[in-house]
């Protein structure tokens, strides 16, 4: 019976839904519970995702799971960047998963942004704000935890590269929900007595809930205070913090902090040797100049002196012949 509809195929229906739904959904940010999770020998990661109410069919392949930063578990509660998709095979509706978040990390990150942009319009990143440091400090202060391993990391290069350094530690604590006040004391105590050239403010590694006293406001106003030039040097060199973005200088780790403001031994002696050798080149030059200069002035000297010595007998034969003649004349008037 001809009804004047189209008639499709279950191939052209799917191939019609799948192309509807990528065409919408194409960059979606979706929130849930990891269940039912497998994970094969192709290294392809599959899933459901779900809520009190549904789920989804969720597949994370190779190439974009190698790259998450978390390791997917059942149980978990994460945040996905996905897409939209139909496996036609079976006519499932799925989630091509991009990146996968912890939820709480989500909203941490989303937190940090919001206050990175609220900052950073009041010109708290500005590189007119930012102190130069000093090349070669005599005190350095190091704002951290007296027993993690950053402080030991710091100390280690100081000692290897310039042991002279005076170093002052102004303890904090650097994780946990009272970090973020004990960090801000810290660094105003520092501030306020004026021991030293340089502060560094460090923490080792961590989860981005582990290094969020970092990313306090209070933090970074006491940051943006301080007069002393300041060196952040938080976690890994793939962390960031809004402690590193305030502070005058970032460093990767708390190691290349050290190394930044330490100068290295060796090398110092180096430039010294070849100061010292440019300084006698140029005092030889001088001297050869100077030397040089006397020979002539003494080569003039003793011209001159032979000019007047020859002056000098020219006038005394002068001077005979004109009394010779002279004496006539006088007896004369005589």
């Amino acid at each position: 019976m001809q009804t004047g509809k189209t008639i499709y195929t279950v191939s052209l229906l799917t191939k019609e839904v799948k192309r509807l739904l990528e065409a919408s959904y194409t960059n979606i940010q979706v929130e849930g519970e990891i269940s039912g999770l497998t994970l094969p020998a192709s290294g392809h990661q599959y899933f459901n995702l779900k809520d009190e109410n549904a789920q989804l069919r969720c597949v994370f392949f190779k190439n974009s799971a190698r790259l998450s930063p978390v390791n997917l578990a059942n149980g978990m509660h994460v945040i996905l960047s996905a897409r939209v998709s139909l496996y036609e095979q079976r006519g499932d509706f799925q989630l091509i998963v991009q990146a996968a978040v912890d939820a709480g990390e989500g909203l941490l990150r989303k937190k940090f942004e919001q206050l990175k942009a609220r900052l950073g319009a009041e010109g708290l990143f500005e590189l007119t704000t930012k102190s130069t440091l000093p090349s070669l400090p005599t005190r350095v202060g190091i704002i951290t935890s007296a027993t993690g391993a950053a402080i030991h990391d710091i100390i280690s290069v100081f000692k290897r590269r310039y042991p002279a350094i005076q170093l002052l530690i102004y303890p904090s604590m650097v994780q946990g929900e009272l970090a973020a006040e004990s960090l801000v004391a810290a660094i105003n105590v520092a501030n306020n007595r004026r021991e030293c050239d340089v502060l560094i403010l460090a923490r080792g590694g961590g989860s981005l809930e582990d290094l969020w006293p970092f990313n306090e406001e209070i933090v970074a106003r006491a940051i943006h205070h301080c007069t002393i030039p300041l060196v952040s040097a938080i976690g890994h060199e793939s962390d960031f913090t809004i402690s590193d973005l305030v502070a005058d200088v970032r460093a990767a780790t708390p190691t290349a902090a050290a190394e930044m403001l330490s100068p290295d031994l060796v090398q110092l002696t180096k430039a010294h040797t070849s100061l010292y050798t440019r300084l006698i080149k140029s005092l030889n030059r001088r001297h050869e100049a100077a030397s040089q200069r006397f020979d002539y002035l003494q080569l003039r000297l003793n011209i001159f002196k032979q000019q007047a010595d020859r002056a000098g007998y020219h006038y005394s034969i002068l001077s005979k012949r004109f009394s010779r003649l002279s004496a006539p004349l006088i007896k004369e008037r005589q």
